[in-house]
């Protein structure tokens, strides 16, 4: 997103919160949610991204500790001409991974371990092909901050039912139990429709950057596939415990979302799916050919997504790349030049 949609995007969330301030308060109240807004705004430009690593428990990792992660990372950031983001590993059995950041000199990447468990090699780097799209396209910024203050609105919103301040009439809530309610359930419910809207539009625009970014959006459609049909069965309880931070992930971790309506974090996953298909019918000309990171090894196994074999047809003068292998993150793997892979921790 531009800093025109940035800045507005603000303005709007900031607006919200002290519409609610005026609820709970009247004009004082308006007045003091005005000065939390801006020093929230001020403090989630510098440390939001810290504080939604903190919130999922991530580690920092590199090429000692991860090497193979960390390398797909780095490769595919050279190859998209963006500075080397710090790398973070989530210890949670649900495959998913997001970005953050204020700017792509200051990003982070993160994935879980059920993402490296679960998922081929070829399919992990579709996947942080994605999540460097929206460092490039500097998404991270804007779903960072958005997240942060929609939690507060909602925090905001429960202080409501005891701060109404009216129930003799006497209170500072211009509207009574009617300002309440609206505090309580209105502010929340349009901070969380501005987040998904902007979370489901952002989304095809990563896809497509990072199909082009790894050179083969098949990858990325594997992997969106076995994601989504993981998230659906494996909970992840930091994710539910901070439902704001949902939009961040490349799939949405939270239970329940299956439609791709108003109130949907993410596009439905068969309609990314197949405009990541249509992406990969393009004429060579419009593709990138090269892959993030080469590897020595060759297998004989049947791709790791359902997709993996349309890349054989790719019209020339594109090389054919290797298909994705079944979770070559097992026991005893070798890494990407034939030499054993570090353990992840």
């Amino acid at each position: 997103m531009n800093v025109m949609r940035t800045a507005m995007l603000l303005a709007l969330m900031t607006a919200l919160f002290m519409g609610v301030g005026y609820l709970i308060g009247g004009s004082g109240g308006m007045t003091i949610a005005f000065l939390i807004a801006a020093g929230m705004n001020l403090f989630s430009y510098w440390n939001a991204d810290k504080m939604v690593l903190r919130m999922h428990r991530a580690v920092e990792v590199d090429e000692r500790s991860a090497p193979e992660y960390y390398g797909i990372v780095r490769d595919l950031a050279a190859r998209a001409q963006l500075p080397m983001p710090k790398v973070y590993l989530i210890d949670n059995p649900q495959p998913n991974a997001f970005a953050t950041g204020r700017n792509p000199q200051n990003a982070a990447v993160a994935a879980t371990t059920g993402l490296l468990n679960r998922l081929s090699y070829e399919e992990v780097a579709g996947v942080m092909a994605h999540e460097l799209a929206h460092v490039q396209n500097r998404d991270t910024l804007t779903m960072t901050i958005t997240a942060t203050i929609a939690g507060a609105i909602s925090m905001l919103g429960n202080f409501a039912f005891f701060f109404g301040g009216n129930r003799d009439g006497n209170g500072n809530n211009p509207l009574g139990i009617v300002g309440v309610l609206v505090a309580m359930i209105v502010a929340p419910l349009a901070a969380a429709l501005v987040q998904m809207a902007i979370s489901r539009t952002r989304e095809y625009a990563a896809d497509r950057r990072g199909a082009e970014i790894c050179g083969q959006p098949l990858w990325l459609a594997s992997a969106l596939d076995k994601i989504a049909r993981n998230v659906e069965r494996i909970h992840n309880p930091d994710a539910e415990r901070n439902p704001a931070t949902a939009p961040l992930f490349i799939i949405n971790p939270l239970s329940g979302e299956r439609m791709d309506n108003l109130f949907s974090t993410h596009p439905n996953t068969g309609n990314r799916i197949a405009a990541l298909q249509a992406m990969a019918r393009q004429p060579a000309s419009q593709a990138q050919p090269r892959q993030p990171a080469p590897r020595a090894e060759t297998s004989s196994r049947e791709p790791g997504g359902p997709w993996g074999g349309q890349a054989k047809t790719a019209p020339p003068p594109v090389p054919e790349p290797p298909a994705p292998k079944p979770n070559p993150w097992g026991r005893n793997p070798t890494g990407p030049r034939g030499g054993p892979k570090g353990r992840w921790p």
